[in-house]
């Protein structure tokens, strides 16, 4: 029945017609219902375009300055300006020192992780250190990316870090979409998941696996699980600087260790009592948490 038929007027005094009203009526009702769902569906499809456009807008913007960056001087035929060469290093050290300026105690990568950082690929900082130090000992006068990807260096094949194995292990650095996904905030005293809504629960997870958690400079707690050469502290802030970076083990959300281990950040014991004492400021019951070698019994100033 069309809907212009629906909308003729009915015999008031048949049964017929109260009929056709109550069918008319659920028509007209499931009409309006299928509006507001594609009106929300298509809503909804363009808040998730809005945002994946936003995280792809952000990480090709973030390839093309590293790319820049560390890269534009491969040019010989265009030599780089003395303006434009103080901007890129400018650039790069703001990367990776980026909060510093919030606070003296925050803690930035280690050399290592730094040129893990600035590196396009994000190559792990661990195993492109050691091409590093090959490069270090030959007589080059081409710039270390350049030597390594482009140069003479592109066909060395150390023993102790196959080139397929500096091709494959590249670390993830989250994107501010990305990174959401990992950030806890502390609900009655527990650890819970600000998307989500989930508990923290290392436990849970299959046996050795490892917790690892970083607090920026603006206190944002991010924790999520360690993929060797693939997923490290330097991911979350996308080799921004700290102020805490470790281990820890948490329980249906329940604090039961933590540790200041980080390869990429060495935090230092004063990092892990600035963390403790942020626990406790948001409500976290340290009594009885592992810390370091230490339960916390006490105040955390005293801890270290």
């Amino acid at each position: 029945m069309k809907q212009m038929d629906l909308l003729q007027p009915f015999p008031k005094s048949d049964l017929q017609s109260t009929q056709q009203k109550g069918f008319f009526e659920a028509t007209m009702a499931a009409v309006k219902l299928q509006k507001v769902y594609r009106s929300y569906r298509t809503r909804r499809r363009l808040a998730d375009s809005a945002v994946a456009a936003e995280e792809l807008w952000w990480k090709a913007i973030e390839y093309a300055r590293l790319n820049r960056s560390t890269t534009a001087f491969f040019n010989f035929f265009e030599p780089e300006k003395p303006s434009s060469r103080w901007s890129r290093i400018s650039w790069n050290a703001s990367k990776v020192g980026k909060g510093l300026v919030k606070d003296a105690k925050a803690r930035k990568l280690a050399f290592q992780h730094w040129i893990e950082a600035i590196d396009p690929r994000h190559r792990y900082g661990h195993n492109l250190s050691m091409y590093f130090g090959e490069w270090c000992r030959r007589d080059t006068q081409h710039p270390f990316f350049y030597w390594l990807d482009v140069g003479e260096g592109k066909v060395v094949d150390l023993d102790e870090c196959p080139r397929s194995k500096l091709r494959q292990e590249c670390i993830a650095y989250l994107g501010p979409q990305e990174r959401g996904r990992y950030e806890y905030i502390i609900v009655d005293g527990k650890l819970m998941n600000k998307q989500s809504g989930d508990l923290l629960d290392t436990t849970e997870e299959v046996t050795g696996s490892k917790w690892i958690f970083v607090m920026s400079t603006s206190d944002k707690l991010y924790a999520g699980e360690k993929k060797k050469g693939k997923f490290h502290h330097s991911s979350f802030l996308a080799g921004g600087v700290t102020l805490a970076a470790g281990r820890l083990v948490a329980e249906r959300g329940k604090l039961k260790s933590v540790s200041a281990y980080s390869g990429h950040y060495r935090p230092t014991d004063e990092n892990l009592t600035i963390f403790l004492a942020f626990l406790q400021r948001s409500g976290v019951n340290l009594e009885d948490v592992q810390a370091g070698n230490f339960l916390c019994r006490t105040s955390p100033e005293r801890l270290c």
